[in-house]
């Protein structure tokens, strides 16, 4: 260990020069595409597609290193530009707030945790979103898949935020099949909307990953090519629970470890469902000029079969495994294909390198924390982001032994929050599930004799991090004690970024929110001015909608 430490600390002297800023390594590879449909006039704004997947780890793509099987996401990424310096947030609302936005949570109230189906709760609708953007640029607005952002009342629905339709789900997980969820006893409601209601005649308790693809090639199917178009698809999976059609199991037989097997086929399906897209991309005259950007919303959860390793930490942290993604772009647009981009980029810049991209406007009383990173991406220039703001969650847990004195003054380190700039990051408070866990694949218990090996007790009277990212990306050496004038450079930042932060929007659970209430739907509740009789309308239609659903689902039973 001694060794080691000795090492990682001899190539932080390497970094003589050593600034907030940063450069980027890039191989040169040229490609060529071919298009089925060739004879269309294109429109100038490129068509994108944005793939935004659930809970993938780190490792669990091929190009990572993981056993689990990707051709197609390795080849997107091999012929696009693979993003290996590239940060989302540890949970699911979050990363979407700030994809939608473009700014921290810090900026909407969503700092802590994830919006609940039972709260009155969503992305605050003074928020632009990316797809009102891209509408007014022209733009069709389509979204399939998981929302996550609220829907307590009409006006947080994704048709009201930007798209123009919206087939999936309200809610951040539930059964692949059934398409139900229950929040807790006697909170269980049914959750697949078409537009603005419960989608009961469409539904034929297909797998989510395989249904919301065919819907995804149906909306490909019936777009002119010729007329931009914004897809937004967010996948269910690979979120528990670990559900998948046996047909994909049967690839992974070796691997004894039953929830890393289930994960390891979703994976698969997953990849599939990305094939089929493209192809359909390819089918219908839209891939010559299309942008295909690819993105975990945040790191796996190793309890539920996924993998951050080597990254220390998982899903709901902020080490490395929590908050750094597996991301790619791939289309016949870029300039230079076949490349590692390591330039920092973070899910906030999507909003203004999309919007930019489509020959939107991006005025400047959006506020926006994202910064537009095409040419960095596309032509390995430099990136304009030299930091992130990882968050400030001032309602989390406190550090017990954290204090103004350990921040020196200038920062309460009980307060969980993590910041990176330049190589450095710096973590406060409690940042999480703090293990290294090594793959699980030929371990039939889901915890390893190798994994205690690894485990972490917890640093009794630490309440503040320091790592240089670049040089040690695994968070093994904490050089807080050695780089003071450093912790107190970040901590300062800290101090400047939650002067512009706005109170947290995180209301306590309101049972008027109970789907028994509700037809048995998860959806819109509060109702500000409908009357009784409206409501009473509402509540009957999703009845017997619900009704026909179930003799329909009877009568399949019997067959």
């Amino acid at each position: 260990m001694k060794m080691f430490i000795f090492s990682v600390l001899a190539s932080l002297f390497a970094f003589t020069s050593l600034t907030w800023g940063y450069q980027m390594s890039w191989e040169n590879w040229n490609g060529n595409s071919q298009n089925r449909v060739n004879n269309l006039d294109k429109t100038t704004q490129p068509h994108i597609i944005f793939i935004l997947v659930d809970d993938q780890g780190f490792r669990d793509v091929g190009y990572h290193g993981s056993e689990i099987k990707t051709p197609t996401l390795d080849g997107l990424a091999a012929q696009g530009v693979k993003l290996e310096n590239y940060y989302v947030q540890p949970l699911c609302s979050p990363s979407r707030s700030q994809l939608m936005t473009g700014r921290y949570q810090i900026h909407t109230g969503l700092q802590h945790s994830v919006i609940r189906p039972t709260q009155a709760n969503c992305l605050p609708l003074e928020n632009v979103t990316l797809p009102q953007k891209l509408r007014q640029a022209g733009y069709s607005t389509h979204m399939v898949g998981k929302w996550h952002l609220g829907f307590y009342k009409r006006g947080c629905m994704p048709t009201q935020r930007g798209f123009d339709t919206f087939f999936g789900s309200l809610l951040g997980s539930g059964d692949y099949y059934s398409h139900y969820k229950c929040d807790g006893p006697g909170m269980c409601g049914y959750d697949l909307y078409e537009g603005e209601e419960a989608a009961w005649e469409q539904d034929r308790g297909q797998y989510s990953t395989l249904m919301f693809t065919q819907k995804a090639v149906d909306i490909l199917a019936h777009h002119n090519p010729q007329k931009p178009l914004f897809l937004y698809l967010a996948f269910q999976a690979v979120h528990s629970p670990l559900q998948v059609p046996a047909r994909y199991l049967e690839r992974y037989k070796s691997i004894p470890n039953l929830h890393r097997r289930k994960y390891a086929a979703m994976v698969s399906c997953l990849d599939e469902a990305v094939h089929n897209l493209t192809l359909a991309l390819k089918r219908y005259g839209f891939y010559d000029n299309t942008v295909i950007v690819y993105s975990s919303d945040n790191g796996g959860q190793p309890m539920a079969g996924g993998s951050n390793w080597p990254l220390r930490g998982s899903k709901a942290t902020y080490w490395e495994g929590g908050i750094r993604a597996v991301g790619f772009v791939h289309s016949p647009l870029l300039v230079n294909k076949g490349t590692r981009c390591r330039a920092l980029i973070h899910i906030t810049d999507w909003f203004p390198t999309l919007v930019s991209l489509g020959e939107g406007t991006l005025d400047e009383d959006l506020n926006l924390d994202g910064y537009d990173v095409w040419e960095a991406i596309s032509e390995g220039r430099l990136s304009p982001r030299q930091d992130i703001l990882h968050n400030i969650d001032p309602i989390y847990t406190k550090a017990k032994n954290g204090s103004w004195k350990a921040g020196y003054g200038l920062w309460n380190t009980a307060i969980r929050a993590a910041l990176r700039v330049g190589h450095w990051k710096l973590l406060t408070g409690v940042p999480g599930y703090s293990d290294w866990v090594p793959p699980q694949t030929f371990s039939s218990l889901l915890l390893t004799n190798r994994w205690h090996n690894e485990r972490i007790r917890w640093d009794r009277g630490k309440s503040i991090w320091l790592f240089n990212i670049t040089a040690d990306p695994y968070e093994r050496v904490d050089l807080s004690l050695h780089y003071p004038h450093i912790v107190k450079k970040m901590l300062l930042r800290l101090a400047q970024y939650n002067r512009t932060a706005i109170p947290v929007r995180y209301p306590a659970k309101d049972s008027r929110s109970n789907p028994n209430l509700n037809g048995g739907v998860w959806g819109p509740w509060y109702k500000e001015e409908e009357d009784e009789d409206d409501r009473e309308t509402n509540l009957l239609t999703n009845y017997l909608a619900k009704k026909r659903w179930k003799k329909k689902a009877k009568k399949k039973r019997k067959l």
